[in-house]
């Protein structure tokens, strides 16, 4: 990219610190500007129009342009444009959308509480399950399980508790409260000649070893996406989740899904949890509540997890937490104007009924040279690339990621997986499209390495 002074580009580049970047790379590159958006493409600053195969960042779920959540941000601004939820007050906004998450919720849920992003959302349950533990005096119970290649956000807690090392390394991360089992992933963890029964049974030997051996009365809380998305679209094993809440149901250990990126349609149910047969104490949502067009997320939580935490405010004399822009009314009302969208669409149903075409789309990428495997569920998968001798690692995904780029196609490399996760709004014929850039980008790849 040729950088023109004071373009953009490069008043990117002087102004902004970036997220998940090498910041010196970047310094010297810039990164791609997008100006527009329209159901399920955006177009950069040249205007050059791509297919947006990650739905931004897994959240865009009625893709971009959608009038009525303008229309109903607008008319929000104009009544109440901001109100808060601290000191026995609230407003319309968050009560009706609260209201809305217990009554679609995946298992019988009790409260609501809102935040602005996953990450923050992970953290303020990562603090009440610490809480509930001292309210029910077990000041020991205190530990969490994450899994590795689990990925929970970037704030101190959830970051702990994510397993990825890039959100470790110089952060002087994680806590030392924070444990990690091992990644329920046969394709990456498998060992030779092991079975998928055979590598689930071992992966749940090595979560009840590892609470045998820190003591089951210092552990709170397992973390868990019901499929891992930023750790490269890791999709579990049969039997793994049956067996894992068996182990946390005999140790008296509370159970996090985090449907960040899985909620609201994307596995083809409303919740991944109703998918996997996953009964949580807390679930875990943002993202597609609000199709990312207002920051929002939520924890929804059951009676067992919410009574001590209410008893001890009661003791103590308040539940000393909060953020200013807890159930602000904009978000909340896009929010709730955003699932109504998704039921009145049916695009639950839509991940449903595509999800055989998307995959078996994936399936044919997969008989490419480049390429190893294929996974995923709903609308949501990776291609599985395979690495290059001499290359460091991911340099073949990130290679192809690039190519998808230059035939009009934005998805998102992890490790050698290219991720996809589009908008639910999309179409079969959009979907033959999206993977036909796909292949054109396996030949181009293949024809600079011959």
């Amino acid at each position: 990219m040729t950088i023109v002074p004071n373009s953009i580009e490069a008043r990117d580049i002087a102004y902004q610190l970036h997220p998940n970047v090498n910041l010196r790379k970047y310094e010297k590159t810039g990164g791609l500007v997008i100006e527009s958006g329209d159901g399920i493409y955006v177009t950069d600053t040249s205007g050059k129009r791509y297919i947006e195969g990650m739905a931004g960042l897994w959240s865009v779920a009625l893709g971009f342009g959608e009038k009525r959540l303008a229309e109903v941000a607008k008319a929000q601004m104009e009544k109440l444009p901001y109100y808060h939820t601290f000191s026995y007050k609230t407003h319309g906004p968050s009560i009706d959308l609260a209201e809305m998450l217990i009554k679609m919720a995946p298992v019988p849920m009790s409260k609501v509480h809102f935040t602005s992003s996953g990450s923050e959302a992970n953290d303020l349950a990562c603090k009440m399950v610490w809480y509930r533990s001292n309210a029910l005096g077990l000041k020991d119970k205190k530990k969490i399980i994450g899994r590795v290649k689990g990925y929970h956000g970037v704030t101190i807690a959830s970051a702990s508790i994510t397993g990825l090392p890039r959100n470790h390394e110089s952060f002087d991360l994680p806590l030392d409260r924070m444990i990690h089992t091992s990644c329920p992933s046969y394709v990456h963890f498998g060992l030779e000649g092991e079975s998928e029964t055979e590598f689930t049974a071992r992966i749940l030997k090595d979560l009840e070893d590892l609470i045998l051996k820190e003591g089951p009365e210092t552990i709170a809380a397992f973390w868990g996406e019901p499929v891992m998305g930023a750790g490269g679209v890791l999709t579990p094993p049969a039997g793994y989740w049956e067996g894992v809440q068996e182990i946390l149901n005999k140790y008296d250990i509370l159970l996090v899904a985090d449907e960040v990126i899985c909620g609201f349609g994307r596995t083809g149910k409303m919740f991944a949890c109703e998918t996997f047969n996953i009964k949580p104490d807390v679930l875990v949502v943002s993202k597609q509540i609000s199709s990312s067009y207002m920051p929002l997320s939520a924890i929804i939580v059951n009676d067992r997890f919410y009574q001590p935490i209410a008893d001890e405010s009661n003791r103590i004399g308040v539940f000393g937490h909060g953020f200013t822009a807890s159930g602000h009314p904009v978000a909340t009302a896009v929010g709730l104007e955003n699932l109504k969208i998704i039921q009145e669409r049916d695009l639950v149903g839509n991940a449903a009924r595509l999800e055989e075409k998307f995959l078996g789309g994936l399936a044919k990428l997969a008989e490419h040279p480049l390429a190893h495997s294929s996974r995923g569920v709903g609308l949501i998968g990776a291609l599985e690339m395979k690495p290059w001798e001499g290359a460091a690692a991911g340099d073949a995904a990130a290679a192809l990621s690039a190519a998808c780029e230059e035939e009009g196609l934005i998805c998102r490399n992890v490790a050698e997986a290219l991720c996809f996760c589009p908008p639910l709004i999309i179409t079969a014929e959009q979907i033959d499209d999206m993977f036909a850039c796909v292949a054109r980008a396996l030949d181009k790849v293949a024809a600079a390495r011959a």
